[in-house]
């Protein structure tokens, strides 16, 4: 009876139009772990690549955990690579340690602007880079995004005319070797420390500054807890949708055009949102009570050539690369 029951069911949800979609119990969850604090761009744009893959009715979901609250900053591409984790937002240097002829994407002033480096990592040199993540790596880039120019933020004002006034500075930085040779040429004192870490060390000393874009400066309210900023503009910052090849190559040509196209989508949008905003930012710090200064970068380029030139790190890069990606 309780068969007959069933069955009867199962026809009339036929009849109605009421049955269980069968692929719809099945989705695929993609968790994306990245380390932006929520209200920034960078989630911006996760969130609306969510909201894209979620309405597509493509058999997968997507949920997003900003502010490293899954995986810790920095572990996330082994965990992708493990298994462990399918989406992130990745870095050139988390590249470079991996494919370190790429390493150049991680010199201090290579691109000059964002324009010009969108054009770079949006054409055949990001193609390049594409397929040797994807053959080095086993990661598929699926979008680039715009993490924003970074500069210099210091706990205590003072002047700053070049790398010498930044002598002794604890300035904190992701803890890999080119984060850390990046900081050399500044002139400071590399100090490692996870994202989440910094609010604190700013209030109570731990580090003397830290350098992000403005726009993840304002967001994570480091300007509560710092006095200046020295537009020093040292890193213009490509960063990418980063997924598991082996998970992506798993799914249906159109599952992963609905994931190319949505990440495409939340790229955009975090691009545009974040270079827009860097128009104005500087100027809300500074009518905020943040000190905010701009200075001639000649002696910061020079130091820059100069670390470069005989760092061990840089000897593997592809310096013809980085020649013709400077000469754009």
């Amino acid at each position: 009876m309780i068969h007959r029951s069933l069955a009867f069911a199962a026809l009339a949800a036929v009849v109605l139009g009421t049955a269980v979609n069968p692929a719809a119990a099945q989705d695929q969850t993609i968790r994306f772990s990245h380390a932006g604090p929520p209200p920034d761009f960078l989630n911006k744009g996760a969130e609306h690549f969510a909201e894209i893959v979620n309405g597509a009715d493509a058999g997968l979901k997507v949920e997003v955990y900003p502010g490293s609250s899954l995986f810790r900053q920095g572990t996330e591409v082994p965990a992708i690579q493990r298994g462990n984790l399918e989406m992130s937002i990745m870095t050139t240097f988390e590249v470079a340690a991996q494919v370190p002829e790429w390493g150049f994407l991680n010199r201090a002033y290579l691109f000059s602007d964002h324009d010009q480096m969108m054009a770079v990592m949006t054409g055949e040199v990001g193609e390049k880079l594409k397929a040797a993540v994807a053959d080095k790596m086993d990661i598929e880039i699926l979008a680039v995004d715009y993490l924003g120019t970074r500069q210099l933020n210091l706990r205590e004002a003072r002047d700053v005319k070049g790398p010498d006034d930044l002598a002794g500075t604890k300035l904190r930085m992701p803890a890999t070797p080119e984060w850390l040779l990046l900081g050399q040429t500044l002139g400071v004192e590399p100090t490692p420390m996870a994202m989440p870490e910094v609010y604190v060390a700013l209030q109570t000393g731990g580090v003397d500054g830290q350098e992000n874009p403005l726009t993840i400066t304002a967001a994570a309210k480091f300007n509560e807890v710092t006095e200046q900023v020295v537009l020093t503009s040292h890193l213009v910052q490509p960063v990418f949708y980063a997924i598991s090849k082996p998970f992506f190559d798993a799914l249906t040509p159109e599952q992963q055009q609905v994931l190319r196209d949505a990440a495409a989508e939340g790229a955009k949008l975090g691009n545009e949102g974040r270079y827009a905003d860097e128009g104005s930012v500087a100027e809300r710090l500074a009518k905020g009570g943040m000190r905010v200064d701009t200075i001639d970068l000649t002696p910061f380029k020079a130091r820059a050539d100069e670390i470069y030139a005989t760092a061990p790190l840089a000897e593997p890069w592809d310096k013809e690369l980085m020649k013709e990606v400077m000469g754009q």
